[in-house]
């Protein structure tokens, strides 16, 4: 996903493999007529180091100068096992910053977006690919908030736990984008026998918990992401999908915008 501040600058949460795709359908992130190469992409906020959140990021190492924000274990997994860091500096500049845990502005080369970050840890586990696994926080949500608005956006596309803090995040944001990757926690099952279930994968379930979570809040935008293929909600018209459209949250969808 990409969000801007009042004050401009786009940042990304987590870059996808269609990373390229994405940009080509959105012409925001299109590069400028001047100077001969550039991005209004200023960085990019890891919330794990899965690879479908970083691959992506690849495809920005001749952006020059990056932001690139993620937590100790995942920069240090992401460079370790893919060569990350190494990838981005051979063509330009990769800056890597640790998250806070309180509220600080989100900053660029040229200035402030307007918008201010702070990330919410969670449980979570290395990734299999992962050739060692270092200690500290794997997973991260992303609060922002925009002080012109006061709007606060949630971001947390991995959830394998609704700890307090997360839940004080979800209660105080106008905007939540929450983990739908499974509908019920056997669901991979259907499709390769001794799957593990999505609680060993580090995910809530709709069914289970995040539904009637999600219905409760006073959030505006509430909207599921993150989905699997296998997650019945994807089909229109599914009693899945009724459910979640009864409760007034939106299954998300490419070219999604809101303003908060």
């Amino acid at each position: 996903m990409a969000l801007a501040g009042s004050a401009g600058g786009w940042y990304l949460v987590n870059a996808s493999p269609d990373f390229a795709v994405q940009i080509h359908n959105f012409p925001d992130l299109h590069p400028r007529t001047h100077p001969a190469r550039n991005t209004p992409i200023a960085g990019v906020l890891l919330t794990n180091s899965d690879l479908d959140h970083l691959l992506g990021v690849f495809s920005l190492r001749e952006a020059g100068s990056m932001d690139i924000y993620a937590s100790a274990a995942v920069h240090s997994t992401a460079e370790s096992s893919l060569g990350l860091e190494t990838v981005l500096n051979s063509f330009g500049n990769s800056r890597w910053h640790e998250p806070p845990e309180e509220f600080m502005p989100l900053s660029r080369d040229s200035g402030a977006t307007g918008l201010s970050y702070r990330a919410i840890a969670l449980p979570g586990k290395p990734p299999p690919f992962a050739k060692r696994a270092p200690a500290g926080v794997h997973s991260l949500a992303y609060q922002f908030q925009d002080p012109v608005t006061g709007g606060r956006l949630l971001v947390a596309p991995d959830v394998a736990e609704v700890t307090q803090e997360l839940q004080e995040a979800l209660e105080s944001s106008q905007g939540v984008l929450l983990d739908g990757t499974f509908w019920s926690a056997d669901e991979l099952a259907g499709v390769r026998p001794n799957a593990p279930k999505a609680f060993e994968m580090g995910h809530v379930t709709i069914k289970d918990v995040s539904l009637a979570l999600l219905a409760k809040l006073p959030a505006r935008q509430k909207i599921y992401i993150h989905i699997n293929n296998t997650n019945p909600i994807l089909a229109p018209g599914s009693p899945e999908r009724t459910a979640v459209e009864t409760a007034g949250i939106a299954v998300g969808w490419d070219g999604l915008e809101f303003e908060l």
